[in-house]
């Protein structure tokens, strides 16, 4: 597929050299007459690359620059400034506005064309790093750190989380049972189906270990209603394992899926050592978590009294507890979680 390259210019002329230039070399080309105009085609259009005109009626270049550097979705998209201005007094200022290179009009249509190649190479190597993070981090953190915000959102801190621990009733019967293919692919169906649902729903994959899943909300990149979001996303994992639940009862194998959530403060960071980095939560509301899910029944969602708290109405809540758990002094407040939440 050919790059797509936005251009914005209030002036026709120059709109469509740059368009018949750059289509003559394979490019997919968009156009856009005002700054207003391409932010807007910015979500419509998805570009590889911008060419911004920085004196235009309403927004200037140096505006719809800055719009797409504070607008973490186009961060990393590379923006050429182009002017007719004096380029010794409006390059600092483009650079300031987080412009990647700056060319002056008239423009040397080779030297648009080397910088376009150039520019479009980087970001198809920041492209391939990002898509390798997002097998490791939740999109929100992968794209952090290709922008070099990495750093400061990986550093130990606390912060209020909601953690969700998952994991099969009835999986180590089936792996003493089943063949090893038979394994991996229960493995492969659950898993995947599991980590769709995480990222829909913002949550941070902490790991995958066999059968147990551990996911927590809102670090390090903070979300609106982390708890409901949490809730909601084991609802819907509880629905989307049924289908897979069955095509095992149908093998002669019972599966079912349990989950527990808590919230609380938990110290988060990268732990590990050089070479193997991992991201995760450490704190009591981790280990209640673990625990209430190691007690629910298949298709149970068992909840801390911070989480039924939280969601109030939005959930169908049942008493299931006090309960004595495993490393906890006193007995423990658990609801069980019905339904709703988005449920339907």
């Amino acid at each position: 597929m050919s790059a797509r390259i936005l251009v914005v210019d209030d002036t026709p002329q120059n709109v469509k050299l740059l368009h018949d230039l750059l289509v003559a070399k394979g490019y997919s080309v968009a156009t856009a007459a005002t700054g207003e105009e391409g932010l807007a085609k910015l979500e419509t259009e998805s570009p590889d690359l911008v060419l911004l005109d920085v004196m235009m009626p309403g927004l200037s270049g140096y505006d719809v620059c800055r719009r797409i550097r504070e607008n973490p979705r186009t961060a990393l998209l590379p923006v050429v400034l182009v002017t007719a201005l004096d380029p010794h007094a409006e390059r600092v200022r483009g650079i300031e506005a987080g412009a990647d290179d700056f060319l002056s009009k008239p423009i040397n249509q080779p030297e648009l064309l080397a910088r376009v190649k150039s520019l479009l190479r980087i970001k198809r190597l920041q492209d391939e790093r990002l898509g390798r993070l997002k097998g490791f981090f939740s999109p929100a953190l992968a794209e952090a750190i290709v922008a070099g915000d990495g750093e400061r959102l990986l550093a130990t801190h606390r912060r209020e989380v909601t953690v969700v621990f998952l994991d099969l009733r009835g999986f180590t019967a089936f792996a003493e049972r089943a063949a090893p293919g038979e394994v991996m692919e229960l493995l492969h169906a659950y898993h995947e189906a599991m980590g769709r649902l995480v990222l829909a729903h913002g949550g941070t994959l902490e790991r995958f270990a066999g059968d147990a899943i551990m996911v927590f909300f809102n670090d390090p990149v903070p979300i609106e209603r982390p708890t409901h979001e949490a809730v909601a996303m084991a609802l819907e994992m509880r629905r989307a394992f049924e289908p897979i639940r069955e095509d095992w009862q149908a093998r002669g194998h019972a599966l079912a899926l349990g989950a527990g959530i808590a919230r609380g403060s938990a110290t988060l960071g990268a732990i590990g050592f050089e070479g193997r980095w991992d991201y995760a939560a450490i704190g009591t509301v981790t280990n209640l978590a673990a625990r209430l899910c190691a007690e629910a029944a298949g298709g149970e969602i068992l909840v801390d009294r911070h989480v039924a708290a939280e969601i109030g109405d939005s959930a169908e809540l049942q008493q299931a507890g006090p309960l004595t758990l495993k490393g906890f002094s006193q007995p423990v407040p658990v609801f069980r979680v019905q339904g709703k939440e988005g449920e339907g």
